[in-house]
């Protein structure tokens, strides 16, 4: 597949690709669930709840991070994760916004 354009989208378009392309993984919708569970700033728990390497669940932490959803803060050698309330706020719009485009109606089939 070549080069997406990403020009040619608008940046709810855009925002909300890069959002879901990040959610499609299982392991980093485990680690999102994880947090919401805790409800707290939690570090070296992830690698044990997964069962994965350390270095795959920091590389899927460095991908929820870059999109905003988490924020780590250091506690001595350790980095401590949570939600990021603002993001969570806004991306859950967008996909609200996304989702409620569906006009339901009656209609069971379109084709």
């Amino acid at each position: 597949m070549g080069l997406t354009k990403i020009e040619l989208f608008t940046n709810a378009q855009n925002e909300l690709a890069q959002a879901a392309k990040v959610l499609a993984h299982p392991a980093r919708v485990a680690i999102l669930q994880h947090l919401l569970k805790a409800n707290a700033c939690i570090n070296g728990d992830l690698v044990q709840e997964l069962g994965l390497a350390q270095p795959t669940v920091s590389q899927h932490l460095r991908e929820l991070k870059e999109i905003g959803l988490i924020q780590g803060t250091i506690d001595g050698v350790s980095v401590n994760y949570c939600i990021q309330p603002n993001r969570w706020r806004e991306l859950q719009v967008l996909f609200d916004q996304f989702f409620n485009q569906y006009p339901y109606t009656n209609q069971t089939d379109c084709c």
